[in-house]
Formats: structure tokens, C-alpha cells, sequence
């Protein structure tokens, strides 16, 4: 909820000027008319003048006219303006069987600030109420389904259009963009190819939804489709391709699209150049996405903070990182709470943990990121019982970790061979957290317990797991296995690792290693023999060293 400007602004001066001759009867003070309430609120909602549209509120109250539904319709769009919501209801519950307009005002200021469960229970009120809604109610709620991902409200939703009749553009638009954001994509395609009139918001929601499922080609076809039929592309659906493509590593399609892009008139904004460059590090093309983004300062388009966030984990070493502080620091996004989490992980990673802390410190307000990246920085440079304690002062705090915290705090105890402690936060996470313990945790365990040499307990808790362990588990176990000369347990861990990467020379050579260490040379010379057959070659060594 953005905050409220609160500006001054003279209020309505309702009482009459001395005439020019003096009367020996006193003039009656002006009384306002309704009319000229309602326009100074209308100035002061656009203006978000909120003290000054709080006195005339007063003097409506005291002219006796609080009773008056225009008026009531105004007040309540003047305190939804200015972010009001509490007042706003106060005053909807005051008036005296409120209009359609009033129920769409109220209605649509929760759908717009992501409160669906008021926006629509108020909706199932205004229709007992026996109101019929307009063709901006029902489109309001279900776009706030769609941001929450509350597929069932707008199920129920759905059933009440198909039930009334009262289908059309906006409606059917509304729920595609609400399935497809929830990941119904089939049933957002079906209710997409009966819509008669499809507007521009229906493509880019089918689109959007394609992309973000990964199914950039099936997006691309519908695009085609989308120009067949008539319907310009504009900014939203580019974007939408470049980003879909870029994100999978299909760099010669999205540069394609950017291109097209410009031939097709349309300019590239923030959030192209964004894609381009996020693309380019999450599939780790650290010097591409630098390149990316110094062409985007070159074309004249200024980075956001959601630009600064992306680039940062491209910053692998400290010169590029405090590069891009600074530059975080001339736009003025250094303070913004994603900007200050990242550039807090950057640090954490690159090494550089009293930069992180400096940072960390400052933050007013907290996220979960922050915390996270502060407790792995520690974990990883070796300060485990700081990781330890951050995130005890985290929970102290009444932050609610989740599964990262726990799969960094646990770390933590593996390396400081912390193992009660260890088990407590693994047990806590289930039954003081509510978090179900993953794949990655298990394997934290599983490295906990074999670092301490309880490997025997670590099988057990493997043999216990409610999902498959993956080649991280039993990686773990093996490792634990050669450093404890457990080769029982070795050759049942280095068996299913067989079997998950037969490519992969590492549990050959760690078992081989461990039959060696016991003596037994037929065996260790079996299996590389075995490994040679299968062509299982491990890769040689390299290094990098810049002067």
C-alpha cells in the first residue's frame, strides 16, 4: 500500500466577505451546497490532500447532510484515494443502502491492494443486498485471484458468470489472465479460443501464461496467431516472448525478438532490456549480461532497481560488485529493500562479510533474503557460530525462516560439528515451523551426521526419507564413508549413485580409492577396469590464473 502524500491545501472558506456598506442586520454565514462539497473532494481525492478533505468531511457532518449518497460516494472515493481503506469502510457502512458505484469503489480498492477475501465477501454481500454487479467488479476480484494464485475463489467466480449470463471481453479476459497466472493453462486456453472478442489483454495474458510455464515456442505460435488475426503487439507482449526465450537460454531467438521489436516501431523499455540481461545470468553468462547492460545505458534507458537486483549475482568478484554499488547508489536504489538483500548477497559471496554486515545493519525493515544471505555468508566463509547466532536473533526477532534458512543454519552446524544442535533445528522445522524438510536438507543431515562419524545413523535416517534420496544424498554418505573407512555402507551408497550417473567418475574413484585404502587391490583395480569399459573418464584438472 503506497503512502499517502499528505499535502495542505486551504480549506473551503464558507462564510461571506464583509460587504462594502455595513447592514444593521447581521448576514446569514454561506452555506455550502452539496455540489460544492462534492467538487472540493473530488480535488482533494486527486490531489490526495488528505487532512484538507478530512475538514470538509467534519463540516458535512456538522450542515447535517452525512445522510446523502452522493456525497457518502464521494467521501468513499476520496479515503480509497488516499489510502484510507479503514475510513472508506467506516463510511460505506454508514450510508444508508449505498448504489452500485459505491459497492464497485470499495470492492475494486481491496482487489487493487490484494485483499480478495474482503474484496469478495463484500461481493457476495452486495448480491444478497440484490444489486447486480457492472462489468468492473467481477474482472477487479478475479485479477486479485490471479496475483494471490487463489484458483478457488476464482473457480466460484467462474461458476457464478456461467450461471448469470453475464460473460463478456472484460470478464473473459479477466479469467484467462486468472488461470493462466494460477497455472491452469489448458483451461485458460479453452476459455481463450471460445472467447468471439478477444481484446489485446486476452492474447497478452495467454501469452504471459505460456511463458510462464516455459512453453516459450507454444507462446511464439500464439503470437503468430495473435498478428495473423489483426491484433498489434504492443510492449507487454514482446516483452513477455524476450523474456520467455531469454530465461531458457534461447539467446539467438530472444535478440531476434528485440529486434523485431524495433522494426515493429516498438520501443524497448526497462523491463526489455531487463530481460535480456536476467537471462543472461541465470544461465550464468556473467560477461554477456555486463555487455547487455551497458548497451542499455548506452540506448538512454535508465536501469531500475528490478535491473540492479538482477545483475548483481553476475557480480563474482569484488571490483564488478562495488561497481554496481556504486551505480545502485547514483540512481538511489541502494536503500530499496531487494536492491539492499542482493548487494548484501553479493558481498556474502564474493567474501566480503563486513561490507554484508555494514549493509545488514543500516536495512530499516528486513526480509527474509537478507537474513538468508547473511546467514549462508557466514556458514561458507567459516564463521559458523555467527551463522548460528543470526539466526537465532532472526527467530528472536519474530522473522519466519524458511526452507533456505534451514538448509544455511544447518550447513552451519555441519561444519562446526554441531550435531544436537543440528537435529533440533531439523526436528523444529516440521513442528515449530511448518516447513516439510526437502531433498536438500536431508542431504545437510546426511553431512552432518557423517562428518561426525555416525554414519550408520546417517543410513538410517536415509532409509526413513518419505521421498527418493537424490545423488546428493547418497553422495554425502559415501563421502563420510571414505573418510571413516566405512566400506560396507560405501559400496550401497556408490551402487545407487551407479545407477543415477553412470556418466559420472566421482563414486567410481572415491570407492576405488576406499578398496585401496582397505588392501584390497583386485577389487579397486576391478573396478576402474569396469569404469574404462563404461568410458567413464574424469575430466582433467584446469586452473585460471589472471596477473
Amino acid at each position: 500500500m503506497r503512502n499517502t502524500v499528505r499535502k495542505t491545501v486551504p480549506c473551503l472558506n464558507f462564510h461571506n466577505t464583509h460587504h462594502p456598506k455595513p447592514s444593521p442586520i447581521p448576514s446569514r454565514p454561506f452555506r455550502p451546497t452539496p455540489d460544492l462539497y462534492a467538487t472540493h473532494l473530488e480535488i482533494c481525492a486527486r490531489d490526495r490532500y488528505l487532512d484538507s478533505g478530512r475538514k470538509t468531511h467534519s463540516q458535512i457532518i456538522v450542515n447535517g447532510l452525512s445522510q446523502s449518497i452522493h456525497l457518502s460516494l464521494k467521501l468513499l472515493t476520496f479515503y480509497v484515494h488516499c489510502d484510507q481503506l479503514s475510513d472508506a469502510l467506516h463510511i460505506f457502512d454508514k450510508t444508508p443502502k449505498p448504489n452500485i458505484g459505491g459497492w464497485t469503489v470499495l470492492i475494486t480498492a481491496f482487489s487493487r491492494r490484494g485483499l480478495h477475501e474482503k474484496s469478495f465477501k463484500l461481493f457476495c454481500e452486495m448480491r444478497r443486498e440484490g444489486l447486480r454487479h457492472n462489468k468492473y467488479i467481477i474482472p477487479s476480484i478475479l485479477k486479485a485471484c490471479a496475483k494471490s494464485s487463489d484458483v478457488r475463489t476464482g473457480e466460484i467466480l467462474h461458476g457464478f458468470v456461467v450461471r448469470s449470463s453475464s460473460s463478456d471481453v472484460f470478464i473473459d479476459s479477466a479469467l484467462i489472465l486468472m488461470y493462466s497466472k494460477c497455472g491452469r493453462i489448458a483451461k485458460a486456453r479453452t476459455l481463450f479460443d471460445r472467447a468471439v472478442d478477444k481484446d489485446l489483454v486476452a492474447w497478452n495474458s495467454m501469452i504471459s501464461g505460456y511463458v510462464r510455464l516455459g512453453l516459450a515456442m507454444d507462446a511464439l505460435d500464439l503470437f503468430d496467431e495473435m498478428r495473423a488475426a489483426g491484433v498489434k503487439p504492443d510492449v507487454v507482449t514482446w516483452n513477455a516472448l524476450i523474456a520467455g526465450f531469454a530465461q531458457m537460454g534461447e539467446f539467438d531467438v530472444a535478440l531476434d525478438l528485440f529486434d523485431s521489436m524495433r522494426v515493429d516501431r516498438v520501443s524497448p523499455d526497462v523491463v526489455s532490456w531487463t530481460s535480456i540481461v536476467s537471462g543472461y545470468v541465470q544461465n550464468f553468462c556473467y560477461d554477456q549480461a555486463f555487455e547487455a547492460f551497458k548497451r542499455m545505458l548506452v540506448s538512454g534507458v535508465c536501469p531500475s532497481s528490478v535491473t540492479v537486483t538482477a545483475i548483481l549475482p553476475a557480480c563474482v568478484d569484488s571490483k564488478r560488485g562495488k561497481e554496481m554499488h556504486g551505480y545502485a547508489v547514483v540512481i538511489g536504489v541502494e536503500k530499496e529493500l531487494f536492491v539492499c538483500s542482493s548487494l548484501i548477497d553479493m558481498y556474502a559471496k564474493c567474501g566480503f562479510m563486513s561490507e554484508a554486515e555494514k549493509l545488514f545493519n543500516k536495512m530499516t525493515g528486513r526480509n527474509t533474503v537478507a537474513w538468508n544471505s547473511m546467514i549462508f555468508g557466514y556458514a561458507n566463509q567459516g564463521y559458523c557460530d555467527e551463522a548460528i547466532k543470526l539466526y537465532q536473533r532472526m527467530v528472536k526477532e519474530e522473522f519466519m525462516p524458511d526452507h533456505l534458512t534451514f538448509t544455511a543454519v544447518i550447513s552451519a552446524c555441519s561444519l562446526s560439528g554441531m550435531v544436537e544442535l543440528g537435529w533440533s533445528l531439523f526436528e523444529s522445522m516440521r513442528g515449530e515451523h511448518g516447513i516439510e524438510p526437502r531433498l536438500e536438507h536431508y542431504a545437510c543431515m546426511v553431512d552432518l551426521l557423517g562428518r561426525a562419524g555416525r554414519v550408520y545413523e546417517a543410513y538410517d535416517l536415509i532409509q526413513g526419507m518419505p521421498m527418493k534420496p537424490d545423488s546428493f544424498v547418497w553422495g554425502a554418505l559415501l563421502g563420510a564413508c571414505r573418510n571413516h573407512h566405512c566400506l560396507e555402507l560405501a559400496r550401497i551408497a556408490a551402487s545407487h549413485l551407479f545407477k543415477m550417473k553412470p556418466e559420472s567418475a566421482g563414486s567410481s574413484v572415491l570407492l576405488s580409492n576406499l578398496y585401496a585404502d582397505f588392501g584390497r587391490w583386485e577389487d579397486a583395480i576391478r573396478l576402474k577396469k569396469k569404469a574404462k569399459k563404461r568410458r567413464i573418464m574424469s575430466s582433467q584438472g584446469r586452473s585460471w590464473i589472471e596477473i
